[in-house]
């Protein structure tokens, strides 16, 4: 069988989960043999190359305007399960949902889970992503033992966090796909006793008190977050849901769940309407659900044993839920700033709610200490993000949120971003020269290259 060319891809329209900022592309699926690849690698020329996951980063990270996309979910085997030394070797493109699926019932999972499980562990690490466990387990980069990168020389090199190539691994590492195609990873796995996690759930009457619990809780439970109301004004601003969790052992579950510690749920989801109105998401809608979601909490402190499944991707369930948000879509706005910044988080919710954008899906937590990727998002502070639908009106806002964020020393997560400007990047990042370097030394043609990195001149 003769080898795929560039020639072989198929003109599409990309975007990124938040539905904005639409390109073409010539896409075509990464073949699974490694010399097949890595002619096509060599032979981008033009536009150059890109690998793309699930789509879930929510701007242009996975786009290349006129340029090749290499569709990587077809490197899709799970190489090895070692359960003596609690490693995983998997392919670049098995999605977070089949390696819990298959690890579970091991006594296994994934180490650090983001909101969603529709994510490739190639995606995973080029965004180095993070989740409600990240003030004791870190970011998904830690736990990578070693990668396989095809760089554009058409090398594949293998990388680990302390090796002769760590510049280059920490690179890659939030690296937002630029340094080259990961095809292969290992990662260290963390041990469990079921599929339950041990979920203490309460309200919080304004945002102080959502900060304050958050931070008195945060030392004795692997996981943390809290939903915000971004609607509310007063002194209800910022009121909101407070959750914290530990995975639950054998003794914590009912004669039910005993019966079946590691049951895992259906693969069979709701899907969202492919054509809904635009305004869905507005002020009176926004108020109702904000309300009726804070109002479902139970008004003190509870304790429950819940799917873990539900716990860390509770929107997995609906398929295409971006769709909600009409056919001008939605900014996913994240940010971090440092532990005595908090007044900058009280101003953003401040702002939002002032101005009538509306978000419904409102996150706070707090981050540990971040990881040597140059680009990684995670440091050591306080994290919110809002998902705010596209309307007049809202660039204005957001470049205002983002001279809030630099002041501060913060920055926002480049997988989340479809506007930010290139200085405002700069700023944000301030070991973007290192990345650059390495980016000059490992690939001086600019083959791998995405929307986002013409926008932010990576």
């Amino acid at each position: 069988m003769a080898e795929p060319t560039a020639d072989d891809s198929v003109p599409r329209r990309l975007t990124g989960w938040g539905r904005t900022a639409a390109t073409a592309s010539r896409v075509l699926p990464a073949p699974p043999d490694l010399e097949a690849l890595s002619h096509l690698v060599t032979g981008a020329a033009g536009r150059g190359a890109l690998a793309r996951g699930l789509g879930r980063s929510y701007g242009d990270a996975a786009q290349n305007a006129g340029g090749l996309v290499l569709d990587m979910t077809g490197l899709s085997q799970v190489h090895r399960v070692d359960a003596d030394t609690a490693l995983v070797d998997t392919d670049a493109g098995v999605s977070l949902d089949t390696l819990l699926r298959l690890l579970l019932p091991l006594g296994l999972t994934v180490p650090v889970l983001p909101g969603t499980r529709q994510v490739t562990v190639g995606g995973a690490i080029a965004c180095d992503v993070h989740g409600k466990n990240h003030h004791v387990h870190g970011s998904f980069g830690q736990h990578v033992t070693s990668l396989d990168l095809l760089t554009a020389d058409g090398r594949v090199r293998t990388l680990t966090p302390r090796g002769p190539d760590t510049e280059l691994f920490w690179a890659t590492v939030g690296g937002m796909g630029l340094t080259g195609l990961v095809v292969r990873a290992t990662v260290a796995l963390r041990r469990v006793e079921t599929s339950y996690v041990v979920q203490h759930t309460e309200r919080a009457a304004d945002l102080e008190t959502v900060m304050t619990r958050l931070t008195e809780e945060d030392g004795d439970a692997p996981y943390s977050v809290a939903w915000f109301d971004s609607v509310a004004r007063g002194r209800a601003m910022g009121r909101g849901i407070v959750m914290h969790g530990c995975d639950a052992v054998t003794e914590d579950l009912d004669a039910k769940q005993a019966a079946r510690p590691f049951r895992l749920p259906s693969e069979r989801t709701v899907t969202t309407p492919p054509l809904l109105p635009s305004g869905l998401v507005n002020r009176v809608s926004g108020r109702a659900f904000n309300e009726l979601y804070f109002r479902h909490a139970p008004a003190s402190r509870t304790r429950s044993v819940v799917p873990a499944f539900g716990f860390f991707h509770p929107l997995d369930a609906v398929a295409e839920w971006n769709r909600v948000y009409g056919p001008r879509g939605l900014a996913q706005y994240q940010l971090v700033v440092p532990f005595g910044a908090e007044d900058v988080v009280v101003r953003v919710v401040e702002r939002i709610s002032a101005t009538g954008h509306v978000s419904c899906l409102n996150v706070l937590k707090r981050f540990g200490p971040g990881d040597p990727g140059m680009l990684s998002f995670p440091t050591s502070g306080w994290t919110l993000a809002v998902d705010l639908a596209v309307r007049p009106g809202l660039d204005v806002l957001l470049r205002d949120l983002d001279e809030e964020v630099v002041a501060a020393g913060g920055r926002l997560y480049l997988a989340k971003d479809s506007r930010l400007p290139a200085a405002t990047a700069a700023a944000m990042y301030p070991r973007l020269g290192e990345f650059r370097a390495v980016r000059d030394r490992v690939d001086p043609g600019r083959v791998f290259v995405s929307d986002l990195a013409r926008r932010l001149a990576l």
